[in-house]
């Protein structure tokens, strides 16, 4: 009985850890679109590349990069050592 109760509760905690995994937001996500990355395939750093955005928008910009993997950076990515001071009017 004690193994059926067992058998249960780990059945009961792997089923609703996928339901989380799965409805998980997609604003969670983190880092560069997978099209940023696919745009640098086959280019060097400081190469010019672009991408397609998600609404039809040409993105275009430099392959940077980052943490042993080529990125698209757009022309138009503000530089975060420059920060926002004096954005705002």
């Amino acid at each position: 009985m004690m193994n059926i109760k067992i058998l249960l509760s780990a059945l009961t905690l792997a089923l609703a850890s996928q339901y989380a995994l799965a409805n998980e937001a997609p604003a969670g996500r983190k880092g560069p679109p997978p099209e940023a990355i696919s745009a640098c395939e086959d280019k060097s750093a400081g190469d010019s590349a672009e991408f397609t955005g998600r609404d039809g928008e040409s993105i275009t910009g430099t392959c940077k990069e980052r943490h042993g993997t080529l990125i698209l950076q757009p022309d138009n990515m503000p530089n975060k050592k420059e920060g926002r001071k004096g954005s705002a009017s």
